[in-house]
């Protein structure tokens, strides 16, 4: 069996979904739908065909993103999460480089990079050497001005976490923020990029190995191994180039907001939704969540 999660951005109505079943019934056997949270979100529980139903079902509804998986193993027990742009709304190296005066010069360098077109080690490398000489102290004042949580990021890790899940965070960014980060949203653990400093400056570099594609995919397969789960049980999100190793290696990858060659390669795509997208797309309603 599968299940189709229509999540509006909005609302959605009963009489589309109706009209959508409809068109699925032929080919997909579909058995039936029902609400998850009237208006909001929806399940439609079918038997077949599951790429005809994303014809049916991508692009039909108003700002709606459709997640189309398994019935089996649908509720997860690991996470693994990216943090720039995925968690928090802002790319914190391009952040730290506004206040050395060269963001845009940064910026234009992090977008090439999360789109794929150039080697992230090497680009991170770079940027970070831009960097050389920046007080320490900005870090924390870019971590308090700068970094906002994405809406829903609370909620998605304190409910799975709740619910029996564990969560990581893993970011090509700096340990500096996906520390506190973490610990605000609820994650079991961090892991990230070590900025060098010297005599309370950045000194322009980062330690060796780098936290990339690599690792990120590394660190979901020893959590699989270390739970004693299969990789059915699992969800990975993120939106860059070096987010696509482990979102093709999880249950359900999500490629959140996400650059082109993401969204193209992941198995979901959350394009209007918040992160308690996820959530729905466990079957979770929002009376179960845990927000505070």
């Amino acid at each position: 069996m599968f299940i189709a999660t229509l999540i509006a951005a909005e609302s959605i109505a009963e009489r589309d979904i109706s009209e959508a079943v409809a068109q699925m019934t032929p080919l997909c056997a579909v058995a039936d739908w029902n609400w998850i949270d009237e208006g909001r979100a929806a399940d439609i529980c079918f038997a077949e065909d599951p790429d005809f139903a994303g014809g049916v079902l991508h692009g039909r509804f108003d700002r709606t993103d459709v997640v189309i998986q398994p019935a089996t193993h649908r509720e997860k027990r690991l996470l693994v999460a990216d943090m720039d742009s995925t968690m928090i709304t802002v790319e914190c190296i391009d952040e730290l480089a506004d206040y050395a005066g060269i963001k845009e010069q940064v910026a234009e360098v992090t977008e090439r990079a999360m789109r794929g077109e150039l080697d992230f080690a090497a680009a991170l490398d770079a940027r970070v050497a831009l960097l050389e000489g920046l007080d320490e102290s900005v870090i924390e004042q870019c971590l308090a001005e700068r970094v906002t949580l994405m809406a829903g990021a609370r909620a998605l890790v304190r409910t799975m976490k709740a619910r029996g899940g564990h969560a990581i965070l893993v970011s090509g960014g700096f340990t500096r923020f996906a520390e506190p980060v973490a610990a605000e949203i609820g994650f079991d653990r961090a892991i990230a990029n070590y900025l060098e400093i010297a005599h309370g400056r950045l000194t322009g570099t980062v330690r060796k190995p780098i936290v990339g594609s690599d690792t990120k995919e590394k660190t979901l397969l020893a959590a699989l191994d270390e739970l004693g789960i299969g990789a059915a049980e699992s969800m990975a999100v993120g939106d860059g180039a070096n987010d696509l190793a482990m979102i093709r290696r999880a249950g359900l990858g999500v490629a959140y907001r996400a650059k082109p060659i993401v969204a193209g390669a992941a198995a979901a795509r959350i394009d209007y939704g918040d992160l308690t997208a996820l959530l729905y797309a466990q079957g979770i309603p929002s009376a179960e969540w845990v927000v505070a």
